[in-house]
């Protein structure tokens, strides 16, 4: 159990950044001061720590890089961290200032339990401005050894051109730049990338000038979004030399053009900042996107030249969650001002896309069932928001409300009330009738009065409302809006051909119902329509999500519960994102979804109620994890392989067949289902 519980086993690694205080020209104490941040970033589980660039020198000593005395003292200082950190699980990055060769480089030195497993030399020495490094050092293409002896240590691979690989965690290749490297146009890093590095660490001074942070924000990001990778970095923090310049003591984690942790700037304590690295993510964006092969292929005579230098590590053997935040609804951002703006892109990708549909049919109407449940009224605001768009009147929208056997009187009532407050043409079909002439043609019971509640009698219902409105499409010379999202598409809960599953075009199918709850409140709130319909959409998203086929006792409230059968769908869209969007095996998702439900204090957003529990055991995402893989990969694919004209919204968000999802109807779930069967069934 405790595997499973482990991040290390789930595909992710902690890291750290580490900015200590230095001395000038104080080799001893730095090496102290490093020492004290390494068993920190130890004691919290990390397995790579980065120190700044010269951290052990100190890097503002200009003109004393050339005094033996600051260079041995280096070396000193190189042996105390050495036999200090022998009995720490964890890789450090330091960098000292090496002379081999008659030379002196920068360099990055990477360590393990004592030992030194690689010297990285900065390719790219900055002589401009207020930067003098050409004057101290000399760069990498310079050195003539690619091994060196260093602290009583042989055969240390030396130079530009070391990835580290951990064997024993998968994914794990690390390659190291300085500095000014990753400033030029093409860093080493992206040849490393190229070849196979997926963490890169950068070991910097960086001064500070007015806008140069953010600039290097940018950089930063930027460079990890590119290389489809994890970036470390590590700026000079307290105790540099002022005489000229000024440090600010920057430090980030980057994944993949996220920021993920930074230190505070100019605090004059030392610092560790901490995130994991979800290895898993970059190798599959890297897969997927075969641009990133394609530029290998172009650069393979370079990235042939790397040197891969191989060691296992010893990784903790006891429970160990997440601290890395994964948002309980993926599809949708915490930070209020994000959501605000992702709201109010999806809600127009929607509008432009049935716009253009409508204007290149020739129609001028558009027909559309309204429930008063959530896909329908949030399909409904987007038809009324497209007319307003091409200043058509709302009235060219026929909406038809069609009470069933089911229909709640709560319901009704917001599907009427929704269709009047935004003007447009109210209609009501009893489809009662229809459904028991079927009945008696097919032969059900229902229609001999026996209280049968079976598949045919819920998918007889909704073939009825469909046929009826495609049939007043041909008659009014209108589109047929559909109104499915994309939670019920993944999960096969539509009625397949003529049933919700089919229209002329579908406003909804790449919205998942997390979204479209939001997407609601955020149109409620935002007061894009008038206050009588805000009011509105707020009662349909307090009632419970049901598709109203079966009878209840009490007509006020919808008695069938959608949520009961195919599962929460909080948890089905999580499942949904990650096992779509980066492909990743049920037992890495359960842990995940575990780390981001099992404290049932946290949520996402303080400022909007949630819909769901606040916590979930690992017994209960594995038990409806594995509903949505019998459902996803077994039973439905068929319904997603011939599903209506829809706009992509989300990168997460499309299983059209001609969009990001192509798959066989015939596939088989066995493997999803087998890896689940390792999820545990109890948290303890």
């Amino acid at each position: 159990m405790e595997q499973f519980f482990n991040l290390y086993n789930q595909g992710f690694i902690r890291t750290a950044v580490c900015i200590p205080e230095v001395r000038v020209a104080d080799p001893s104490f730095n090496a102290t001061r490093t020492i004290v941040l390494a068993q920190e970033a130890a004691d919290k589980d990390a397995v790579f720590a980065l120190f700044p660039e010269l951290g052990i020198s100190a890097y503002s000593n200009e003109d004393l890089f050339h005094q033996d005395a600051l260079l041995e003292g280096t070396l000193a200082a190189l042996e105390i961290i050495l036999d200090a950190t022998k009995d720490l699980n964890m890789i450090m990055a330091v960098g000292a200032p090496l002379r081999f060769d008659s030379l002196l480089f920068n360099c990055g030195l990477i360590l393990y339990k004592g030992k030194i497993m690689g010297a990285a030399v900065k390719s790219y020495l900055p002589n401009y401005r207020e930067f003098y490094e050409g004057r101290q050092f000399s760069p990498a293409e310079e050195a003539i050894s690619e091994t060196v002896s260093l602290c009583g240590q042989r055969d240390i691979p030396f130079g530009a051109d070391l990835i580290f690989e951990v064997e024993n965690i998968k994914h794990f290749k690390l390659f190291i730049e300085i500095c000014e490297d990753v400033w030029v146009s093409i860093p080493p890093s992206s040849f490393a990338a190229l070849a196979g590095a997926t963490v890169i660490g950068n070991l910097s001074a960086s001064n500070i000038t007015v806008g140069k942070a953010e600039y290097r924000n940018s950089l930063i990001m930027n460079q990890s979004a590119r290389l489809l990778s994890a970036y470390l970095y590590a700026g000079a923090g307290p105790g540099e030399s002022t005489t000229d310049l000024a440090w600010d003591g920057h430090a980030m984690i980057c994944e993949n053009g996220n920021l993920l942790a930074e230190s505070e700037r100019f605090s004059q304590k030392p610092q560790v900042i901490f995130a994991d690295i979800d290895l898993d993510r970059l190798v599959q964006d890297r897969m997927r996107m075969n641009g990133f092969g394609q530029n290998a292929r172009t650069h393979r005579d370079i990235i042939s030249r790397f040197r891969t230098v191989p060691f296992s590590v010893e990784t903790p053997k006891k429970k160990l969650y997440l601290n890395r935040e994964y948002p309980r609804y993926p599809y949708i951002p915490s930070d209020r001002t994000k959501r605000d703006e992702r709201c109010y892109e999806a809600y127009n990708i929607q509008v432009g896309g049935l716009s253009k549909r409508l204007e290149s049919s020739g129609l001028q109407n558009l027909v559309i069932g309204v429930s008063g449940g959530l896909d329908s009224t949030h399909a409904l605001i987007v038809a009324a928001r497209t007319m307003d768009l091409l200043k058509r009147p709302r009235t060219n929208i026929k909406a038809y409300t069609m009470p069933g056997f089911a229909t709640s009187d709560k319901t009704y009532r917001n599907a009427t009330a929704l269709m009047k407050s935004l003007g447009v043409e109210t209609n009501e079909i009893d489809i009662r009738p229809s459904c028991l002439q079927m009945f008696k043609d097919i032969g059900h019971p229902f229609a001999q009065e026996e209280k049968i509640y079976d598949i045919t009698f819920e998918n007889v219902q909704a073939g009825e409302r469909t046929s009826h409105l495609f049939r007043i499409a041909n008659l009014r010379d209108a589109l047929v809006v559909g109104t499915g999202d994309l939670s019920e598409l993944a999960l096969g809960w539509c009625t397949y051909g003529v049933g919700d599953h089919m229209s002329h075009y579908n406003v909804n199918a790449s919205v998942p119902k997390t979204l479209i709850q939001h997407l609601i409140r955020w149109v409620a709130q935002s007061t894009q329509f008038d206050s009588e319909t805000s009011d509105i959409l707020i009662n349909i998203l307090e009632t419970e999500i049901s598709p109203e086929l079966i009878p209840g006792q009490n007509g006020e409230q919808p008695a069938q519960v959608t949520e009961a059968t195919i599962g929460p769908y909080e948890l089905q869209d999580f499942n949904n994102f990650y096992t779509t969007r980066f492909g990743y095996a049920p037992t890495k998702i359960a842990f995940m979804e575990y780390c981001a439900w099992r404290d049932k204090e946290k949520g996402d957003w303080p400022d909007i109620p949630e819909r769901g529990k606040n916590q979930y055991t690992i017994g209960e995402i594995k038990h409806w994890l594995q509903v949505y893989l019998y459902r996803f990969f077994k039973t439905s694919q068929f319904k997603r392989s011939c599903i209506p004209n829809s706009p992509k919204v989300g990168s997460g968000g499309s299983l059209s067949p001609r969009g990001d999802y192509r798959a066989p109807s015939d596939s088989e779930a066995t493997v999803w289902l087998e890896n689940s069967g390792k999820i545990p069934d109890k948290d303890d």
